[in-house]
C-alpha cells in the first residue's frame, strides 16, 4: 500500500475513534496511530473487525524507555493485515503506576507480548490472566530492559557443588577498573608496545639493545 492510501487509511481510523485515535503520520512505508491506552481495547477491535482495515495479524507488543519523560513509557503493538497487505503501529504512553488495559479479548496471541513487556519494562496490564515473569528468572528484581537498571544487574547465578543447587549471590566487581589512556587505535600509542621491537625502522625499548647483541 503506497503512502497515500495509508495516509488516508489513518484518516479513517482516527476520524471513527475520536479520543481514542488521536492522531497519524506515515513513516518509512508504514502508518503509525498515537492511541490512548486507555481504549486500546476499542482501537484494536475496530482495527480487527472493520471490513475497512482487517488488521488481524498482531505482530508484536513491546515498549520503549524515555525515562527523562513524566509518562516515561512508548507502549507499541504492531498488526498486519493481509487484506490491504499493510503494517500499523501503535503508539501510547504510560508511567510506571499506569494500568493498560490487556488486548487478549480481542488478540489471544498477545498473551506472551504482554508479559515479556512487563517483564523487561514493567509495564501493568490488566485483565492478563496471568500476569507473571516469562523470561527472566523467578525472585528476579527489577526490569532489564528499562535504560536505569544497571549494567551488572543485581544478583549472579551460579551452581554450587557442595551445597548441590543453583545460588544466587550479590554481583560483586572482583576486578578493579583498569586505567585507559584513550588514545585512538588508529594514531597508535605513543610509547612502545611489546612486540613493537619487530617492525622495521622501531627503535627497541631501553635494554633490549644490549639483549639483542648478547651471542
Amino acid at each position: 500500500m503506497d503512502d497515500a492510501r495509508l495516509d488516508a487509511l489513518g484518516q479513517t481510523i482516527v476520524g471513527a475513534l475520536p479520543g481514542a485515535a488521536l492522531g497519524h503520520a506515515v513513516e518509512v512505508g508504514e502508518l503509525n496511530i498515537a492511541v490512548d491506552l486507555e481504549r486500546i481495547v476499542e482501537v484494536v477491535r475496530f482495527l480487527k473487525t472493520d471490513p475497512r482495515c482487517r488488521f488481524v495479524n498482531i505482530i508484536d507488543v513491546t515498549a520503549v524507555d524515555y525515562p527523562g519523560r513524566e509518562n516515561r513509557f512508548d507502549v507499541v503493538y504492531h498488526f498486519m493485515s493481509p487484506t490491504l497487505n499493510a503494517r500499523l503501529r501503535l503508539r501510547g504512553q504510560a508511567n510506571e503506576d499506569t494500568q493498560v488495559p490487556s488486548i487478549i479479548r480481542v488478540f489471544p496471541g498477545a498473551d506472551w507480548f504482554e508479559r515479556e513487556t512487563y517483564d523487561l519494562y514493567g509495564v501493568i496490564f490488566t485483565g492478563h490472566p496471568d500476569m507473571r515473569r516469562i523470561l527472566t528468572d523467578y525472585g528476579f528484581e527489577g526490569h532489564p530492559l528499562r535504560k536505569d537498571f544497571p549494567l551488572t544487574g543485581f544478583v549472579e547465578v551460579r551452581y554450587d557443588d557442595q551445597e548441590k543447587r543453583v545460588v544466587y549471590d550479590p554481583v560483586r566487581l572482583n576486578q578493579e577498573f583498569r586505567q585507559f589512556d584513550f588514545l585512538s587505535p588508529w594514531e597508535g600509542a605513543e610509547y612502545l608496545l611489546p612486540g613493537d621491537e619487530k617492525a622495521s625502522g622501531v627503535p627497541k625499548p631501553p635494554g633490549e639493545e644490549k639483549k639483542a647483541s648478547t651471542p
